[in-house]
C-alpha cells in the first residue's frame, strides 16, 4: 500500500483545512517545491497535490507552483481541484502531471470522465468526497443527494485508474479514517481506491492493511506529516512489513 504525501495549495502556500473548511486554513510552508523534494527524498513514491483555489472558484491560480513541482521531481505527481474540462486535464497532463483528478464534474458529466478515460489511459482518477455518505462537490461546498458509492459504482467500466475516496467528517482532524466507508467504496469499485481523510498516526494506517485485499492501494496522508505525528519513512517501512515495529524499539506505537 502506497503512503502517499499531501500538498494543498492555497494561493501557492502549502496549507491544510479543517473538514474542507476555508475558514479554517493552517499554514505549513510557503516553498511548495522545497516540500515536495522533502517528500520524495523521505521515500514517497507519488505526490499529491489539491489547487484548492481551483477546486473553490474553477480557476488555476497555482499553475506555477505545479509547473514547478513537476519539474523538480522524478516521481509521479497527480492533482485534483478545478479540473472540469477536456481543455483543462489536457493542459494539467502537458505540464507533467501523472494523473488528474476529476471531482465535481464527475458527479455533474460522468460521461466527460469517460471520454478521457479513453483518451488518456491510467491517467484519470475520480475523486469522490463524501459527507454523511453524500458526495459534496465544488471544494465541498455544495452537498448532493448522490450516495458515494453510486457514483463509485458508475465508474466501474470506464477505464478509470483509480478512484479517491475522501470522508469529509474526518479530513483534517487526525482522528483515524472511515473504516466502514471506506470498506463499502471498496467492495463496490471494480478500480482500485486510495483512501484519504483522518490519519493521526502509525497505527491508523496499519488499520487500512485490513482493506487492501478489497482493493484499497494507497492512503493519502496530510496534517499527520506536518504535524510530526507521522514520520513518512518510518511509515513507509511499517506499512511494507504490514505490522507495528517493535515499540520499545521504535517508539511507534
Amino acid at each position: 500500500m502506497q503512503i502517499i504525501p499531501a500538498i494543498d495549495l492555497l494561493d501557492g502556500h502549502c496549507v491544510r483545512l479543517h473538514q474542507g473548511d476555508y475558514g479554517q486554513v493552517t499554514r505549513f510552508s510557503d516553498d511548495p517545491v522545497a516540500q515536495a523534494l522533502a517528500w520524495q527524498e523521505q521515500g514517497a513514491q507519488r505526490l499529491h497535490l489539491v489547487d484548492l483555489d481551483g477546486a473553490k472558484s474553477g480557476e488555476p491560480v497555482n499553475d506555477g507552483a505545479v509547473k514547478a513541482i513537476t519539474s523538480a521531481l522524478s516521481i509521479p505527481v497527480q492533482l485534483g481541484g478545478g479540473v472540469r474540462t477536456a481543455e483543462r486535464a489536457a493542459e494539467l497532463l502537458g505540464c507533467g502531471l501523472d494523473r488528474v483528478i476529476l471531482g465535481t464534474v464527475a458527479l455533474e458529466q460522468p460521461e466527460l470522465v469517460d471520454e478521457l478515460a479513453a483518451a488518456y489511459p491510467g491517467k484519470i482518477v475520480v475523486g469522490i468526497d463524501a459527507k454523511n455518505g453524500k458526495v459534496a462537490t465544488r471544494g465541498w461546498i455544495e452537498e448532493s443527494s448522490t450516495e458515494a458509492t453510486a457514483l463509485a459504482k458508475r465508474f466501474n467500466t470506464s477505464g478509470i485508474a483509480a478512484i479517491i475516496s475522501t470522508d469529509i467528517a474526518t479530513d483534517g482532524t487526525l482522528a483515524g479514517p472511515n473504516l466502514e466507508a471506506l470498506r463499502a467504496m471498496a467492495e463496490i469499485s471494480a478500480v482500485p481506491v486510495i483512501a484519504s481523510g483522518g490519519i493521526g498516526n502509525l497505527e491508523h494506517l496499519l488499520s487500512l492493511l485490513a482493506l487492501a485485499p478489497l482493493g484499497i492501494e494507497g492512503v493519502i496522508v496530510g496534517r499527520a506529516l506536518y504535524d510530526g505525528r507521522v514520520d513518512l519513512a518510518e511509515a513507509i517501512q511499517a506499512i511494507g512489513d504490514g505490522r507495528l515495529q517493535d515499540p520499545v524499539d521504535s517508539n511507534l506505537a
